[in-house]
């Protein structure tokens, strides 16, 4: 089949507006068409994340193909502010292209990350001509995920980086336009190459290179609870007007994959029409927001862990068959929800999520009052303990505890996915809390939470936990993990700070997970404050964190409570079936 393929054509907006965008399509005849809308540059072929599906893969199964630039990036006119023009524009685009000689009237959309936001954004427009959308690593509520997290704490490491990129990208934009200046590209391009040591400065709202830049930082530095500004771009309340399926695909260490769940879980309750309902799908990968090999320094998931073993561009093609071309029969080999099981590395077809036989199961935190460090007395037990005990650190957000693997932006090696957590729980201010070595099997698929009773010397603080793998040769892999800043303990739209001393009891969401801890493992929970730079600090004060200096933060004396008053407890989803072993 011959191709035709056009670069930069200009597709008109409602206000005027063209966006540039490049387009493959047959030479004869008309076709079902595949839409991408990203603000990274569309000439790239791959976008520079290995979950979206081949290009060429697409249009040799007989699809059109439309990638164009957001609007106020790269070719496309207009300005560029995130989320704010996404859905009129997605929604133009799609009426476009159904418009076109080359297409057969019916339009799909797949990609990553902010790719995969625009097609929520454009599917709760309820645009006729779209199908179909195939999101993955992505969120509908922006505040929880990505730019602030489910705990309300600011993602640091994310927010500085992914400024700092699209900022660069605006300001050569100018430049080119005869604007700006010189020096303003050089500061910000240097910043996106040293994006790391902006994590650094303090106050975190005032770091020069992008506070000067202004535009959206500004907003989002004075937007901390999840209030007006956020709920204007959360899409969850319109799900109902979603008529399409959507593939949903996350990974384990993906920094969205919370959001990638409770997406999938809501759209198969509230989105518009049956079709819409059951047509959902989840794939979920021992991978992260970049990498989807499942190979990482300290953990290699094994051979068929990668999205090419799996066939990804293939599960894409079929999903794009079933709901663009009408082939009913297209999805019949593939469940409704597909898992990689860690621990042992296979993946797992299921009917839904949770899974309908998960056991809630709870282990109990319990010591001698010394679970600081991995060599401490702190246990976990699936029996209540009798003896009345706290646990005690000193969290110094000056000396906070450096992040090491999890669900994050990979920005340097070892900062996000599987790592083994001996390079922070020599800390005295990380308190473990690990079961006997287990005998059998223990299988962990569902999300993940811990209850605490907690105290401070602090009127707010942070509480982070990390579920860990512990091998029998004392090497420990993180799973999932999360964080609540305590003023939001009543939710994440109002502040409510502490009266030091006083016990409250909070929850911390930690995601979800799936892994088998083997015989001869141990089930580990870290706690402690910090996980920095991959969530700001918290100053401990009460204040507007991302205004203060390094003088103002003052340290925490944090106790956590545990025993017959106080039942802080993991409560893990637990997956028995003897049968299958």
């Amino acid at each position: 089949m011959q191709h035709i393929y056009d670069i930069d054509v200009q597709v008109p907006m409602r206000d005027g507006v063209a966006l540039a965008a490049n387009v493959w399509h047959p030479a004869e005849g008309a076709a079902p068409t595949l839409l991408v809308r990203l603000p990274y540059g569309k000439d790239v072929m791959g976008f520079g994340q290995s979950a979206i599906p081949d290009l060429l893969t697409l249009v040799e199964a007989g699809y059109a193909v439309v990638v164009q630039d957001c609007r106020g990036t790269h070719r496309s006119e207009g300005e560029f502010v995130p989320h704010m023009a996404d859905r009129a524009d997605g929604e133009d685009t799609v009426a476009w292209i159904a418009e076109q000689p080359w297409s057969d009237g019916t339009v799909g959309m797949y990609g990553p990350s902010y790719l995969g936001m625009v097609q929520w954004e454009t599917a709760v427009t309820g645009a006729p001509a779209l199908k179909a959308i195939a999101p993955a690593f992505t969120s509908i509520d922006n505040y929880e995920s990505p730019w602030y997290g489910a705990g309300g704490a600011l993602s640091l490491s994310l927010v500085t980086l992914w400024n700092a990129m699209m900022y660069a990208a605006d300001a050569q934009r100018s430049l080119a336009a005869g604007e700006g200046s010189v020096d303003q590209v050089q500061q910000l391009g240097q910043a996106l190459l040293s994006a790391e040591s902006l994590n650094e400065v303090l106050p975190t709202a005032e770091v020069p290179v992008l506070a000067a830049y202004g535009k959206w930082w500004d907003d989002w530095m004075a937007h901390p609870s999840h209030d007006a500004y956020w709920d204007a771009m959360e899409l969850t309340p319109e799900l109902k007007n979603v008529t399409v399926p959507a593939l949903n695909i996350g990974g384990w260490y993906d920094l969205y994959i919370g959001q990638t769940i409770r997406t999938y879980t809501t759209a198969r309750r509230q989105t518009g029409t049956a079709q819409a309902r059951e047509g959902q799908r989840l794939i979920i990968g021992p991978w992260d927001h970049m990498a989807t090999t499942g190979v990482y320094p300290d953990r290699s998931f094994g051979p068929l862990a990668s999205a090419q073993m799996l066939g990804l561009t293939g599960l894409h093609v079929k999903f794009f068959d079933r709901w663009l071309r009408g082939d009913t029969t297209a999805l019949d080999d593939v469940a409704p929800v597909k898992i990689f099981v860690m621990g042992i590395d296979q993946w797992r077809d299921e009917q839904e999520w949770p899974l309908p036989d998960t056991l809630w199961t709870d282990y109990h935190l319990t010591s001698g009052g010394r679970a600081n460090t991995a060599d401490g007395d702190g246990a976990l037990t699936t029996e209540p303990p009798a003896g009345v005990e706290h646990d005690t650190y000193l969290y110094d957000p000056r000396r906070p505890v450096p992040s090491a693997g999890g669900a994050s932006m990979p920005v340097t090696p070892g900062f996000c996915g599987p790592v083994d957590q001996r390079t922070v729980t020599g800390r005295d201010d990380v308190l473990c809390f690990a079961t006997p070595v287990l005998e059998e099997p223990v299988e962990v698929t569902g999300p993940v939470s811990l209850t605490l009773f907690v105290s401070s010397s602090a009127v707010d603080t942070d509480f982070t936990a990390k579920l860990v793998d512990v091998f029998p040769d004392g090497k420990a892999i993180n799973l999932c993990d999360g964080i609540l800043r305590t003023r939001y303990r009543g939710g994440l739209a109002t502040e409510e700070l502490m009266e030091p001393g006083t016990v409250y009891e909070i929850t911390i969401d930690m995601t979800a997970t799936s892994n088998v801890f083997l015989p001869g493992h141990r089930i580990r929970v870290d706690v402690s404050s910090s996980n920095f730079p991959r969530y700001d600090r918290n100053t401990n004060t009460g204040g507007v964190i991302a205004r203060e200096s390094e003088e103002q933060m003052i340290p925490a004396v944090n106790h956590i409570h545990h025993g017959p008053n106080h039942p802080s407890r993991l409560v893990l989803p637990v997956i028995d079936r003897k049968d299958q072993r």
